[in-house]
């Protein structure tokens, strides 16, 4: 049942295998076997890798509920609750990361010896079902609906440039003057969304710099190199410092958030479930200074 759930979850065999720790022929033939024991097909291949059938996808959403129930009855029965073990595969932004993620993660070293710990910090949207990541931490509104999200605390963008930036090139007055300038552009963004009255207007950011690095974002307005986009607690400092200084201010831009992200399913394994909570403790009760502190 779980090589069925993983081939589905990842499209494919070696994914799953490496998931699952087995290899690909093991994985194949439990697939197959399920098959013959069923008597009818569960996947098929296409071009685009592996597809479950009618069929799989009802069989895949009850072996789901079965796979919860029992691993939640192992975990009970054998007191892994309370002695966490396995693999603890998390992925988080660089800079919160390092700041939150980290100590967090050493915490569960330090009580749980048999935890196995690999974390990969990057501001790159991760794969997780196909990466096994067991959870992720993201800045911005979560984009695949198969992943269960829990909202960690509130983040708004802002526009932000350099004084000098702004006193060669001028101040942006309405959000179609951004047109006529430098765009810092995140390459895992989309428009950048502003209140307008009652509604919302997208404006397309457009320029010759692009990075999926928030820091490399704030560094290059904060160089004088273009208007960036930015959460507003990793442009607090600067701001303060009076090396950036926030652009059109009075269109608001739509909140966001700071999410804890886990793979589909209804089991939640007890180490995961810890380690969101602890998150929400240690980011939703921070301050936007202190967050901004995490920034850098």
């Amino acid at each position: 049942m779980r090589c069925l759930v993983e081939v589905i979850d990842t499209g494919g065999l070696n994914r799953a295998a490496l998931r699952l720790g087995l290899s690909k022929s093991i994985v194949s033939r439990r697939i197959a076997a399920i098959e013959e024991d069923l008597g009818v097909q569960l996947l098929t291949r296409t071009t685009r890798g592996i597809v479950p059938t009618e069929a799989g996808l009802e069989f895949r959403r009850r072996c789901d509920r079965i796979l919860a129930e029992v691993a939640e009855a192992r975990e009970v029965v054998s007191g892994k609750g309370s002695d966490f073990s396995g693999r603890l595969r998390v992925a988080a932004p660089q800079a919160l990361g390092e700041r939150y993620v980290v100590p967090l993660l050493a915490h569960l070293a330090r009580e749980y010896p048999h935890l196995q710990i690999d974390v990969a910090f990057s501001d790159r949207v991760v794969d997780m079902v196909g990466e096994g990541f067991d959870l992720a931490v993201r800045i911005g509104e979560p984009r695949e609906a198969s992943l269960i999200a829990r909202k960690i605390a509130p983040v708004r963008a802002m526009l932000v440039a350099s004084p000098a930036y702004l006193d060669l090139n001028g101040r942006p007055a309405t959000l179609a003057d951004l047109g006529n300038h430098e765009c810092l552009v995140y390459s895992g963004g989309g428009d950048w969304r502003f209140r307008q009255g009652r509604r919302w207007v997208a404006v397309h950011p457009s320029g010759r710099l692009r990075t999926d690095s928030g820091k490399a974002i704030l560094h290059w307005a904060a160089m004088g190199l273009g208007i960036g986009n930015v959460p507003n607690f990793l442009a607090e400092e600067a701001l303060a410092a009076g090396l950036l200084e926030e652009v059109l201010p009075d269109f608001e831009q739509p909140e966001y958030g700071i999410y804890a992200l886990r793979p589909p399913g209804a089991y939640v394994p007890a180490k995961v479930r810890m380690l969101i909570d602890a998150l929400v403790v240690e980011i939703g009760t921070c301050s936007p200074s202190e967050l901004t502190d995490a920034a850098h």
